[in-house]
């Protein structure tokens, strides 16, 4: 008998933030529990919302904590400090669900949704039963069915890991480590324990994959134990691999850095190089992630509006030349632009957005740029600057986040992709 089982069955549970995750795990528990929901900005009708005041006078067993809530600065946060030893994630009651299934988790600051999709193509590729959940997009709790066969590639998020209790992974890779989210985790320091956690709760039995050349991470390992068989994974060589990829989208070092996993965790798996490169070949990628949406002779054009820091920028910054690097929008707490300066001649840079000094500040005297209000201002201007040029890289990597103008990255992405198919190339 698992040790987890009917841990979250005929119990009281409130559930903190009616966001999708939030939903789908309402729409799982409720089944066999007592649920309760709050929101800080929601009520709806019809659904057990509960006041402020309400959750005071009652006890509950578990508090289920979306993947949204910023512990330190939400509502609840006196309620959460006093019953921390409740808190869970959605990752706890999945684990629950499917103790014996194969898991195999990943994480990292870039390169997750990508890492994830291609692992589990490659794995569908080796007609293996796999499912796809997690940060990528499909809650934790939205799996219907499962054999005990299936294989889980999860992609999770420092917050998810942070918080669980009881979650344990087969596999668990992080990918790489840079300054982010640190106005939730406070700074650098908090954000890798967070995401070691996912090795740190794994057993004797399993295996963890790391970049050996991540600084954050070498010293996380130097001062934690753990129990898992650990791999330091280096970077491939791409030019012996060349040979057997034609798909332009791994042509760049961010996605190298994702293959070097791959590569590495299928010698454990025993996954067949033939149906690896096949599923890197035909892999088109998600949308708005180092995507190429226009690829010719003396033009390319890649939409990475999923860039939301400097760090996440970086790798395209290097694997092209004659580059015109469009970003801005509101910039991550403490992020740092750390380039070598070999790379600045081949940049030329448009700033736009709200806090333009900020980026200006990092980039003076290092890159030449040019500073506009709007993403619709930089296209038009751009359309000029590359007229007579014969050999151009446009990287949309904003570095930052959208909310200054959009709802998004995928509105900022999806506006970009408009602006140079109605803008840019007529």
């Amino acid at each position: 008998m698992h040790e987890l089982k009917n841990k979250f069955k005929n119990k009281k549970i409130l559930i903190y933030g009616y966001g999708k995750s939030g939903r789908t795990s309402f729409n799982y528990l409720k089944k066999k529990n007592e649920v309760f929901i709050y929101d800080d900005f929601k009520k709806l009708k019809n659904l057990p919302f509960i006041t402020l005041g309400n959750i005071k006078n009652l006890s509950f067993d578990f508090i289920l904590l979306s993947p949204g809530i910023n512990i330190r600065k939400c509502k609840l946060k006196n309620f959460l400090k006093t019953h921390s030893n409740k808190i869970v994630t959605d990752l706890d009651i999945f684990y629950n669900a499917y103790p014996e299934n194969l898991k195999i988790t990943i994480t990292g600051t870039n390169g997750k949704s990508t890492t994830a999709l291609l692992l589990f193509k490659i794995l569908i590729a080796h007609k293996k039963k796999a499912k796809l959940i997690g940060n990528i997009g499909k809650p934790m709790l939205s799996i219907n069915t499962a054999s005990p066969s299936t294989i889980f590639v999860i992609e999770a998020s420092s917050y998810q890991i942070e918080y669980s209790q009881y979650f344990k992974t087969d596999y668990a890779i992080i990918l790489n480590i840079a300054p982010d989210h640190l106005e939730r985790h406070g700074n650098i320091k908090n954000y890798t324990r967070a995401k070691f956690k996912l090795i740190t709760n794994q057993d004797k039995n399993s295996y963890s994959y790391i970049d050996i050349n991540n600084k954050h991470l070498k010293k996380e390992v130097s001062r934690r134990n753990f129990k898992s068989k650990l791999t330091k994974v280096k970077i491939l060589n791409f030019k012996k691999i060349k040979k057997n990829i034609y798909n332009p989208y791994f042509y760049n070092f961010n996605n190298i850095q994702n293959l070097s996993f791959i590569f590495e965790l299928s010698k454990q798996l025993k996954l067949k190089n033939k149906f690896i490169y096949k599923s890197i070949n035909s892999f088109k990628g998600l949308s708005y992630r180092q995507q190429i949406i226009k690829k010719s002779k003396n033009l390319t054009i890649i939409n990475d509006s999923k860039s939301t820091s400097f760090s996440s920028s970086i790798n395209l910054l290097k694997s092209y030349k004659n580059i015109f690097w469009i970003m801005g929008g509101l910039p991550k707490k403490n992020d740092k632009f750390e380039l070598s300066k070999t790379y600045f001649k081949n940049i030329n840079c448009y700033i736009y957005g709200k806090d333009k000094k900020f980026f200006i500040n990092n980039l003076k005297g290092k890159i030449k740029f040019q500073i506009f209000n709007t993403l619709n201002q930089v296209i038009m201007k751009l359309k000029k600057d590359i007229k007579k040029l014969k050999k151009v890289n446009i990287i949309f990597s904003p570095s930052a986040a959208s909310f200054d103008q959009f709802l998004n990255f995928e509105e900022r992405g999806k506006f970009f992709n408009y602006l140079v198919k109605n803008k840019l190339l007529k």
